[in-house]
């Protein structure tokens, strides 16, 4: 990939955090499909920021992009809110659905 200006890489981080707002919302509205393509979108960016050889910033520029990453881990703290009760009760019908054929192989049911 060609090497970010500075104006691209400002770009791309203000975008991922529009994205994960995006993402928030998502979780919030219990739509988890949107939020895994979401996560995959905002994955995207960060591959494309890792090939780009990034420049670093200074001035006005490395303000909005510690802007856009403090927004993001903002977001991602809410979104972990929203989602570990909902994973730890997936996971616990996970392991009773599990544990169920176990015992209905055991008993032969």
């Amino acid at each position: 990939m060609p090497h970010m200006t500075s104006d691209d890489i400002v770009d791309t981080y203000e975008t991922m955090a529009v994205i994960t707002d995006q993402m928030l919302r998502a979780a919030n509205d219990n739509d988890w499909d949107r939020l895994a393509l979401l996560e995959q979108q905002c994955a995207l960016h960060v591959r494309q920021l890792k090939e780009s050889e990034p420049q670093p910033l200074a001035g006005a520029q490395r303000v909005k992009k510690v802007d856009a990453i403090r927004r993001m881990l903002d977001a991602d703290r809410q979104i972990r809110d929203l989602t570990t009760p909902w994973m730890a009760k997936l996971s616990a019908m996970i392991g009773n659905t599990s544990t169920e054929r176990r015992v209905a192989r055991a008993y032969g049911i």
